[in-house]
């Protein structure tokens, strides 16, 4: 599913917004929200079948939903008292209330790996400019699923090709070449990392110059 509303174009195969011609983030569970929204335009969807599908067999607090999208309205640039997109159905749930056409414009097919990701026990995963969350919450850009990991451990910063770790006051602590680190710390190609028992590696690539193909977990891809 490929729509267009207003400046905003959503892909569903390739989960991503783009809004005036910019990739808009989205966390993985908001994405799914303005998916089902979408695919049930213009129908109402109410609260609950937002908990069964954006969060299955969890329990959730009542606010978890209002944040969600509230996140979606900020990046459609939406105002909830005059909503162009999405609007609040009191009682019950949430609408998309936007016109949306099927785009007909397609995306170049080739998609290059990012230059950065982290080497991990249960796979790799690549890093995006910006704030890269470490920890065992799903919705973390790298999840390492270990009871020794907290729920956002650490998170990896990408700027201008700068690339800092730092320690988010996690129990166990992050280790940086075998030292405890309590500050941001640049990284560079082959540094090893630990989180809790997790042991990782940082590695760059060049995306232009390599040919080779390797499993690469991207979260929201």
């Amino acid at each position: 599913m490929r729509l267009a509303f207003g400046d905003c174009v959503f892909d569903s195969g390739l989960r991503e917004l783009v809004r005036s011609g910019a990739p808009i983030h989205l966390t993985p569970k908001a994405l799914r929200l303005l998916e089902l929204l979408l695919e049930n335009r213009p129908r109402p969807v109410s609260k609950q079948e937002f908990r069964d599908v954006v969060w299955p067999a969890t329990a959730v607090a009542e606010g978890s939903l209002a944040n969600l999208v509230f996140e979606v309205r900020t990046a459609l640039g939406d105002d909830p008292l005059k909503p162009r997109f999405v609007r609040t159905v009191h009682g019950f749930g949430y609408a998309f209330c936007g016109e949306a056409r099927e785009d007909a414009t397609r995306p170049p097919t080739l998609r290059l790996p990012p230059p950065f990701r982290i080497v991990g026990p249960q796979g790799e995963f690549g890093l995006e400019e910006g704030e890269n969350l470490i920890g065992r919450d799903p919705d973390c850009a790298v999840c390492f699923r270990s009871a020794t990991v907290s729920r956002q451990h650490a998170r990896i910063v990408i700027r201008g090709g700068e690339v800092l770790v730092e320690d988010l006051g996690s129990k166990n602590g992050t280790f940086l070449c075998g030292v405890r680190i309590d500050r941001p710390t640049p990284l560079k190609d082959g540094d090893a990392l630990q989180l809790g028992s997790i042991r990782a590696t940082f590695r760059t690539i060049d995306p232009a110059s390599s040919t080779d193909s390797f499993p690469l977990s991207l979260k929201g891809h």
